[in-house]
């Protein structure tokens, strides 16, 4: 065979894999729930802060150098806080408001990419059930779609040790 002929071989095969990838969603939803034994007007001030927020971060467990810089108004729309640590960089802002019911957030992780997680207060009637979603849409990134198989099981962990930050943060907050 030709080199012409490898190279012809070798992009066609990229190309392939390239459309294949299409196939894959191209948005994901992660979604996970904790009972927390407080009512949502205890539970939502800590969500709709970014100091509020820093009570039950995921990352500052696992990276004890996580920087954050508080920024906007201390609370509400427009809260924000940066982050630089091991696990990347980034901002993340609230967006949007319900009263004792949902807080959604803008992560804005450069490259790569953009999700928006939403925090909903449903009560229950041994306290609140805290759901904490996190939707990604990867677009036509062939990359981020693979990637988006894998996300579940590397974010999904990280969304559970932060519910059960919280359900320690209101409970510290209650005594």
């Amino acid at each position: 065979m030709t080199l012409q002929s490898w190279l012809m071989i070798g992009g066609g095969a990229i190309a392939a894999i390239v459309l294949a990838t299409q196939l894959l969603p191209s948005t994901l939803r992660i979604e996970k729930s904790a009972i927390i034994k407080a009512d949502a007007a205890s539970i939502y001030p800590l969500l709709s802060s970014n100091a509020g927020f820093q009570t039950f971060n995921p990352y500052k467990d696992t990276d004890p150098d996580l920087k954050i810089a508080l920024s906007g108004p201390a609370t509400g729309v427009g809260s924000s806080f940066s982050f630089e640590g091991k696990e990347g960089k980034g901002t993340q802002t609230i967006t949007s408001l319900t009263s004792n019911k949902s807080v959604t957030m803008l992560i804005d992780l450069g490259f790569q990419g953009q999700p928006v997680q939403t925090l909903q207060l449903h009560p229950t009637g041994d306290g609140t059930r805290v759901s904490w979603v996190l939707d990604m849409d990867f677009g036509r990134n062939p990359i981020g779609r693979v990637m988006g198989l894998f996300l579940d099981g590397m974010m999904g962990p990280t969304l559970e040790r932060g519910l059960g930050n919280l359900s320690t943060a209101v409970a510290n907050q209650a005594t």
